[in-house]
């Protein structure tokens, strides 16, 4: 029976098992759902894995799979950004359908097995170490970051041919104070505020650590304008790098550390936030799939949530803090697809509906860069290809700002749009919707 209404439901991905990383078995499995993907297709428009699948089948002797080699199935896998929205709502053959598809588990099966093989490179190994470049980077920031601008010509192509990050690709940008360290204060708290009572610890995430405190301070600002009391928790990256590249012992070994870590938090009645969609994901989600037996692990999952979904759910429960005011000009809010795998709505959305006059046009369009894959020599162009139905919507709205939880969706956007337009941009760079938040409230700029 094609699709129901059963929820999608994942299994463990059994990494250690004997026959996990076995060729002829994966050569089989990946087989077998290239045949129902082939006979099915209505993926076709959501990244550029099922366009060149269907293209390796079609251009193949027989026009089907059994003509076709399995040395061509790499480029399929390789496209594929673990976006894992062909799983949760385009494809009708998800678990529990007897046909027990899952695209994005099976490349990172394939993804396993090539680096088992040793088949990952050097600069792909070293970009995934994120806490130790952003330790590395933050002591020479401005070098840094005039060393990584796209506009520079004599260092990007350096990068290009040594690392083979494209020469064109916007890169995320190093501060000399990290998150944490901006955070040893406590900013002032409502205490007449509905919610006043509640206590977050803020997991940083790397990213907003090292490369955007800005959202962080705006997450902060805005819970305290609400009562809750923060802390930031920054144990280490939640291995979501690594994930990308299917290196589940080193994710396993981030999840034990930091679920520990932050079941300490957990102890003294503190919410636990991520402020970036991908980790948190990583914490409901990809953790107790690597783990399922883990203790730590699971009570984590059970006990995160997403900074928007956090604001979302005080406005539902406790009702948010007075002083909100219209932004002018409104916001184009494009819903990450990490935000939407976690499958809790569209969070994002209603956080800026509370805004007064929310002027809003949502997109629900894949932005296309996909972690450190949309950086890369031979993905930028096919990243932008992805993106361009996004960056088009965004550009044709012509809003004052241009939203996204993912910062790196958000600023992958804001060039596809300046490669689309004619004319400068209004809204030249992308900010998370909590940042916007903070705005409406008069607690930033």
């Amino acid at each position: 029976m094609e699709g129901g209404l059963k929820a999608p439901v994942r299994h463990p991905y059994g990494y250690d098992a004997p026959d996990y990383l076995d060729a002829d078995k994966i050569d089989a499995e990946v087989r077998r759902v290239f045949d129902i993907c082939h006979g099915c297709r209505r993926c076709f428009n959501l990244c550029d894995s099922f366009p060149r699948l269907f293209d390796l089948i079609d251009e193949s002797e027989s026009g089907e799979l059994d003509t076709v080699d399995s040395a061509g199935f790499a480029p399929v896998m390789d496209a594929c950004t673990l976006c894992d929205m062909c799983f949760m709502t385009t494809c009708p053959y998800v678990p529990p359908h007897e046909f027990d598809l899952d695209f994005p588990h099976l490349v990172l099966r394939y993804r396993a097995a090539q680096l088992a093989r040793g088949e990952l490179g050097f600069a792909d190994r070293e970009l995934a170490k994120t806490d130790r470049n952003g330790r590395l980077a933050r002591p020479v920031a401005p070098i840094a970051n005039w060393a990584t601008d796209r506009r520079n010509g004599m260092t990007r192509p350096l990068l290009d041919k040594i690392a083979g990050i494209h020469r064109d690709a916007e890169l995320p940008k190093y501060h000399a104070k990290t998150f944490a360290m901006r955070a040893k204060g406590s900013p002032e708290l409502n205490r007449d505020a509905p919610a006043h009572g509640r206590k977050a610890a803020l997991y940083a995430t790397c990213f907003v650590n090292y490369n955007n405190p800005g959202i962080g301070l705006a997450a902060r600002a805005v819970l305290a304008h609400n009562g809750v009391e923060t802390a930031v928790a920054y144990p280490g990256c939640c291995g979501m790098p690594q994930f990308e590249h299917a290196d589940f012992a080193a994710v396993a070994d981030r999840a034990r550390r930091v679920s520990k870590a932050l079941g300490e938090w957990i102890d003294t009645g503190h919410d636990i936030v991520a402020l970036v969609p991908s980790c948190a994901l990583m914490l409901k989600f990809e953790w107790p799939l690597i783990l399922p037996d883990d203790a730590d692990v699971k009570r984590l999952s059970e006990h995160v949530a997403d900074i928007s979904e956090y604001i979302v759910d005080i406005a539902k429960t406790e009702g948010v803090a007075d002083g909100l005011s219209p932004l002018p000009g409104g916001i184009s809010v494009h819903l990450a697809c990490h935000a939407r795998a976690q499958n809790m709505g569209p969070k994002a959305v209603e956080m800026l509906k509370l805004i007064p006059d929310a002027d809003l046009d949502v997109i629900e369009r894949c932005s296309g860069h996909g972690g450190s894959w949309g950086i890369k020599r031979e993905f930028f162009e096919v990243a932008l290809k992805v993106g361009k139905t996004a960056a088009r919507r965004a550009l044709k709205a012509e809003k004052a700002f241009v939203a996204s939880e993912c910062p790196l969706a958000g600023a992958h956007i804001i060039q596809g749009m300046e490669k689309l337009a004619d004319t400068p941009l209004k809204a030249t760079h992308a900010h998370h919707p909590i940042e916007l938040l903070a705005r409406a409230y008069g607690l930033a700029e």
